[in-house]
């Protein structure tokens, strides 16, 4: 009996060192999934004491805790208008249209509004006086002032501008774009009108 006893006492103070050992052999061998003699499958359970096809509880909150992944998929298209001079013969035809009577030779300007459709405009070209004057499908000729520091001849070849949601060319609102590197806004549009003399 006495020599039992310090057996037990050893076996007491071993058995924890030996059953955190194996613990620390088990997910050893659990990391490496390449290693030899190990079992997968339906055999191998967690030392957490949960199935193979759960989380284990620690990582429950964890897990609650990342954000949800949403996968979306945004399409953006960009539409842009081109407007050209337009030949020689159309603009000329127009402005001897424009009048219904014989070409005058002054033009009155009237009020329009701050806003032209923009497949209406079927020409542009610079005046003499810094302006671009527009041509419409609708046999009117429009004025338009740019803002200040911007010259009209540079929109000789005529321009480019993004459509807008509401389709039309507005005042301080939409960009010209020149194929010689020019960006300009719209300051004001006005109607040409010819008068008697």
């Amino acid at each position: 009996m006495k020599h039992k006893l310090p057996l037990l006492l050893l076996a007491f103070l071993v058995a924890p060192l030996l059953a955190v050992w194996l613990a620390v052999q088990v997910e050893a061998q659990d990391a490496d999934p390449l290693r030899p003699g190990q079992v997968n499958g339906p055999q191998s359970v967690p030392l957490t004491g949960s199935s193979p096809g759960q989380l284990p509880p620690f990582n429950t909150l964890e897990e609650a805790r990342q954000p949800v992944v949403q996968h979306q998929v945004r399409i953006r298209g960009r539409v842009v208008v081109r407007v050209t001079p337009g030949p020689r013969d159309a603009r000329s035809e127009m402005l001897a249209e424009l009048p219904r009577r014989p070409l005058s030779t002054s033009y009155a300007e009237a009020e329009f509004g701050e806003c032209v459709t923009a497949n209406n405009v079927i020409g542009v070209q610079p005046s003499n006086d810094g302006r671009l004057l527009f041509f419409t499908n609708q046999n009117q000729i429009l004025a338009a002032r740019l803002v200040e520091g911007c010259n009209a001849r540079a929109f000789y070849a005529g321009f480019y501008t993004e459509r807008s949601s509401d389709g039309r060319l507005c005042v301080n609102r939409d960009r010209l774009q020149s194929r010689a590197g020019a960006s300009c806004q719209i300051a004001q549009f006005t109607r040409l009108v010819a008068i008697a003399d």
